[in-house]
């Protein structure tokens, strides 16, 4: 009996990986931006708590996986000793108001896509392409002085690792310690809110969200052990990766699509799936010239700051703090504050409202 090329069975784990998470995240409404606006202008936490609750267990899942030796999250990008925060905080703030912009991510625009939303090709294609442009193209001559260049060395640390980050200083093994720390103040908060106890949906769709996220870590892994060609150990992201599936779709590279491709593959396929169960699929387009132009601005500021940043709400947020990365914070923080930035400028005709409160400390939109 042949054996299966572990080179072809890499994208297929990705296509079963995505398949689940677009599903899940498509039929519970899973949204960074929707978590975020409901948030600052409804009071309303459940959503974001979903979305931390997702960041925890992935946390948890791929600590675990690391401890058990079967995942190597060290050997990603993520864990480098090289720390661009120049790009961390600029990029990230890029894609916040390109999320804004658009009305969600890289990873929302999958999603809506999967319903027949013409608006979110649009999104992706122009994600895509300046993403390529970014990291090989014209964009990167100018990402190297202003991002690579100015990039803090970890080297001494071992790796940019919170934990290894701690243990260099105090002389201590502490990545378990700090792994377990931030987890439990993460599921502190989470189930804080009472009402959320019993939100068993969004409870069983942040596990699988984030289950989803430690076996891309263990997957990679196990693919770059048996193979004899160069993987990439990752566990997902919705910017290079949709970039790398446009280049599949229309060039002949001569490789088989890495693991980030069949992700982007899976994650329309549950998306449609789910779709389809919930019978909510409908053909949209921008409505005139105007909103096109503004999701394309919005496409191009996510892919070139998700380039910067190294990753997006999900390739940062989830899958760069399952590795205690100290990227992820910064890189969220930046997001949320470029998102905020986005929505006061679409929402109240200022970008100055979004350091404005009235006296009840809640954001009001001008329509209120």
């Amino acid at each position: 009996m042949t054996e299966l090329n572990p080179m072809l069975l890499l994208p297929l784990l990705g296509v079963l990986a995505g398949c689940v998470l677009g599903f899940v995240a498509r039929a519970t409404h899973f949204c960074t931006l929707s978590a975020l606006e409901r948030h600052w202008y409804a009071g309303d936490s459940s959503s974001l708590r979903t979305w931390v609750l997702a960041a925890v267990f992935a946390l948890i899942g791929t600590q675990v996986l690391v401890a058990l030796g079967v995942a190597n999250p060290a050997a990603s990008f993520y864990l480098s000793s090289d720390f661009p925060w120049t790009g961390a905080i600029l990029g990230g703030f890029m894609f916040g108001i390109g999320m804004a912009l658009v009305g969600t991510c890289g990873f929302g625009a999958v999603l809506r896509l999967g319903g027949g939303s013409l608006r979110a090709l649009v999104v992706l294609t122009v994600i895509g392409l300046a993403a390529l442009a970014a990291q090989r193209g014209i964009v990167g001559i100018l990402r190297v002085p202003i991002v690579d260049d100015l990039a803090i060395s970890f080297e001494g640390t071992g790796s940019q690792s919170i934990g290894d980050i701690l243990s260099a200083m105090t002389g201590l093994r502490l990545q378990e310690a700090v792994a377990a720390i931030i987890a439990a103040i993460g599921l502190a908060w989470v189930f804080k809110s009472a009402s959320y106890r019993h939100q068993y949906t969004k409870i069983g769709a942040a596990l699988a969200i984030g289950g989803v996220i430690a076996f891309g870590w263990w997957a990679t892994t196990f693919i770059a052990e048996r193979s004899f060609d160069p993987v990439q150990i990752e566990a997902g992201s919705f910017v290079v990766p949709v970039g790398d599936t446009i280049m599949q779709l229309i060039t002949y590279t001569g490789t088989w699509p890495d693991y980030a491709v069949g992700l982007i593959v899976g994650t329309l396929i549950g998306a449609v799936l789910a779709a389809m169960w919930k019978r909510d699929i409908r053909w949209e387009a921008c409505d005139d010239a105007r909103e096109l132009g503004r999701h394309i601005l919005g496409g191009t500021l996510m892919g070139v700051g998700g380039v910067f940043s190294m990753g997006c709400t999900v390739g940062q947020g989830i899958t760069g703090f399952s590795t205690l990365a100290i990227s992820a914070p910064i890189v969220m923080v930046s997001m949320a504050f470029g998102a905020k930035v986005g929505l006061a400028w679409l929402m109240e005709g200022s970008a100055l409202a979004a350091f404005r409160r009235n006296h009840d400390g809640v954001h009001h939109t001008a329509a209120e």
